[in-house]
């Protein structure tokens, strides 16, 4: 098993939803330097608040595919470890669809070319479930096809073959990590890109009304942030993880008109849910096949989705 503790990481996208609780996660384990990089497209510096508080976090806000600035970077804290987790958000892929696929494959070869160079040893690449498009075969296991429909997930098909293809060819030392739907404090709220979950608390919060885009019996598997954490520190700690696609899932789905309910029920909304028409190649159904991850990572999610709904929507109402 390899431990985190006294090692130096980097983690790009350090000041995002899932690259913050995970600095805290590393400095809580005890990791001997923890390096957040971040551009701030969506990330803020409020999430690492906790963080900054320690002489073991370093921060930089730099873009993780400028291949001089983390090679100095690595150098400079002799990073052994890299979690990736730099991405840009699905709802770009409308607005700057050339933007959200090379953001992917840029960071993924910057961060490749420093690996076969000796500057770091292991990569840790968090992708999603978006590049399976929506489920061909049901639970999805990463046997299932990929299917991109947006170019956001592209770009997440094109940069997982592409550290498998350097796992495979030259023994990088790489796992891809695929976890479903991410939800949980410090998910991004108001920049034009949120997910169904801040988008509603969002708009009940201001006295609008919830908008379900389609039918609403699209469905999602919600997993909760800090399990999707454990996941991926697990994936550095099990050897066996090594050249591995795992998924990282609750195994269960919801339709989004069962998310509504949920949120509006926690807001005392009883009032009428506007209805638009489906965004284009919005998938139809997801729920994750965890048996790889169990089997070689020991993972079990530990927050059902009611329990993390309710601490999601208490850290909205009160930041």
């Amino acid at each position: 098993m390899s431990m985190i503790k006294e090692k130096s990481v980097l983690v790009t996208g350090g000041a995002g939803f899932i690259g913050s609780h995970l600095v805290d996660a590393l400095l809580a384990r005890g990791a001997g330097a923890v390096v957040a990089v971040d551009n701030l497209f969506l990330g803020s510096l409020d999430n690492l608040a906790a963080a900054q508080q320690s002489e073991r976090f370093h921060f930089y806000r730099e873009d993780a595919a400028d291949l001089s600035i983390m090679d100095h970077l690595m150098a400079r804290h002799r990073v052994e470890v890299v979690f990736n987790l730099a991405t840009k958000a699905l709802l770009y892929s409308f607005t700057n669809p050339e933007g959200a696929f090379m953001v992917n494959v840029e960071i993924m070869h910057t961060l490749l070319y420093l690996q076969r160079k000796g500057a770091f040893k292991t990569l840790i690449h968090c992708s999603s479930s978006e590049a399976y498009g929506t489920a061909q075969t049901f639970p999805m296991d990463e046997n299932h096809p990929y299917v991109p429909a947006t170019p956001y997930a592209a770009g997440k098909a094109a940069a997982d073959l592409m550290a498998l293809s350097y796992a495979h060819t030259f023994g990088a030392d790489v796992t891809v990590i695929r976890p479903f739907n991410n939800y949980g404090p410090r998910q991004n709220k108001d920049r034009g890109l949120e997910a169904v979950i801040p988008l509603t608390a969002a708009r009940l919060m201001r006295g609008e009304m919830p908008i379900i885009y389609g039918d609403g019996e699209q469905t999602r598997d919600f997993i909760y942030v800090e399990d999707t954490v454990n996941g991926l520190l697990l994936a550095y700690e099990k050897p066996a993880a090594r050249g591995q696609v795992i998924n990282l899932a609750s195994g269960k789905e919801i339709s989004i008109v069962e998310v509504m309910r949920g949120i509006c029920a926690y807001f005392n909304y009883d009032g009428q849910i506007e209805y638009r028409e489906a965004r284009p190649a919005d998938v139809r159904r997801h729920r994750g096949d965890i048996q790889r991850a169990q089997k070689i990572l020991g993972f079990t999610p530990q927050v059902n989705f009611d329990e993390g709904l309710r601490r999601t929507l208490d850290w909205y109402t009160k930041s």
